[in-house]
């Protein structure tokens, strides 16, 4: 399954004996950078850099981290083709010949500045996912103070995603052992069964991991493992490793502000 292979990889990976704070906090600064550039020379450089380190430094499978990158990457492609074509105005770059249509070259740098962001927003997500553990991560998150509801409700999320999707394929595998995908007719009919149940079952299944859970002495609140204070140390090397690297990103966004590809 995809959620028990990503699990394993933030368990099993390059960077698992790197400090969790220092890598949250390498995170989410260098998202919040690729969200403040206004050119799209440092969020892509960003994309590269936490590619590399997925790859080659957490040794995570290049294969895998295509895949993992798929959605969010046809996400924002469908937003930059829209983006060029519906929200420039000014000359045009591109006649496309249909119902008046046209790429602006306003609109494609608009475009692919968010094309950009979304890119680099979303490696720092996966360089989070894919190297430090949930457990350990929202850990993190509550010590540096994030509200308590905000960190309930994502770990109810991540938990309930899960059970969404074992539900969706033992569906799929039942119905597929029934012989309901043998034809495209069949297959249509057998996915219209699965969308219309999916929603139902997953709610029950919902319902008994809540009563599993007040079973447990569920009280509103779940708690997270914490390390010894001396393993939660940044450290002098990896603290002055972040100071230089997003201070170097800063000055690129100041540097690159005014590119544009049109």
């Amino acid at each position: 399954m995809f959620e028990n292979t990503l699990d394993n990889y933030a368990h099993n990976n390059g960077l698992k004996d790197t400090n969790t704070l220092f890598k949250v906090l390498f995170a989410i600064s260098t998202m919040l950078v690729s969200l403040i550039s206004t050119s799209p020379v440092v969020p892509l450089t960003i994309t590269l850099v936490m590619s590399f380190l997925i790859i080659f430094q957490a040794k995570i499978p290049w294969k895998f981290y295509l895949k993992f990158l798929f959605i969010p990457f046809i996400f924002a492609f469908i937003t930059f083709i829209f983006m060029a074509i519906f929200f420039g105005v000014g000359a045009h770059v591109l006649e496309l010949g249909i119902f008046n249509l046209a790429v602006t070259a306003d609109g494609f740098n608009r475009g692919f500045l968010v094309f950009a962001r979304i890119m680099g927003g979303f490696t720092c997500l996966a360089f989070l996912a894919l190297t430090i553990p949930m457990t350990e991560l929202f850990s993190e998150l509550e010590r540096l103070k994030i509200p308590q509801i905000v960190l309930e409700i994502a770990m109810l999320m991540y938990r309930y995603i899960f059970v969404f999707l074992d539900e969706a394929m033992n569906m799929y595998h039942a119905q597929e052992t029934r012989m309901g995908y043998i034809s495209l007719k069949k297959s249509f009919k057998s996915m219209g069964m699965l969308g219309s149940n999916l929603f139902i079952r997953t709610w029950f299944k919902g319902e008994k991991s809540y009563l599993a859970m007040q079973s447990r002495c569920y009280d509103g609140s779940i708690k997270t493992l914490k390390e010894p204070e001396e393993l939660r140390s940044i450290g002098a090397h990896n603290f002055s490793l972040l100071i230089t690297f997003e201070a170097l990103l800063l000055v690129g966004v100041y540097l690159t502000g005014s590119f544009r590809i049109f």
